[in-house]
């Protein structure tokens, strides 16, 4: 196990719920993270880290625990945050652009806003979420971001499930065997 944080090692931090949402799937649960100051402000102060002095015009943060960090992050940064959302979830002025991907229980839909009086086009974005398991939630963002003529600079995670993919992305905790 690969750990950028001291806090992030307290496996008392992370709690598993078997069966949820599905029979069969295992979620991790990062609430407890999040519920301690000192915890959260080291895992936005990580990301602020690795982001300082790229090119970033938005953080991208995929609902619903991506909003936890990505809205953070993007103002610290002093960025815009993009929240991406399941079909129907966003105000009715998104991209026309609604995408479906595979999760690791199911299909879903997604929606990108529309930016306010720009494109997305010769725009650079960072996608922010809380797990990286088969990575296609975000590699489905990324896809309809270079649609819309942006470029994603990188993606990064509190915690990447390596088991379930072997792609590069920025973790705070790679978790190298499922469990």
């Amino acid at each position: 196990m690969k750990v950028l944080s001291s806090k992030l090692k307290n496996e008392l931090n992370i709690r598993t719920q078997k069966d949820f949402p599905i029979k069969g799937i295992e979620f991790i649960d990062i609430t407890p993270l999040i519920m301690q100051k000192d915890v959260l402000e080291e895992i936005v102060n990580l990301f602020v880290q690795e982001l300082a002095g790229k090119n970033i015009d938005y953080i991208v943060a995929p609902e619903a625990r991506g909003f936890l960090f990505g809205g953070i992050v993007a103002n610290k940064l002093q960025v815009g945050c993009l929240p991406v959302r399941k079909k129907g979830k966003l105000p009715p002025d998104v991209v026309e652009l609604v995408f479906d991907y595979e999760k690791e229980y199911g299909k879903d839909y997604l929606e990108l806003p529309k930016l306010i009086n720009e494109s997305y086009q010769d725009k650079n974005f960072y996608i922010i979420d809380d797990i990286y398991a088969t990575g296609n939630t975000m590699k489905a963002i990324e896809k309809a971001i270079n649609d819309l003529g942006g470029k994603v600079l990188g993606k990064g995670v509190v915690m990447n499930i390596v088991a379930l993919n072997n792609d590069e992305v920025f973790s705070l905790l790679d978790i190298e065997e499922e469990n």
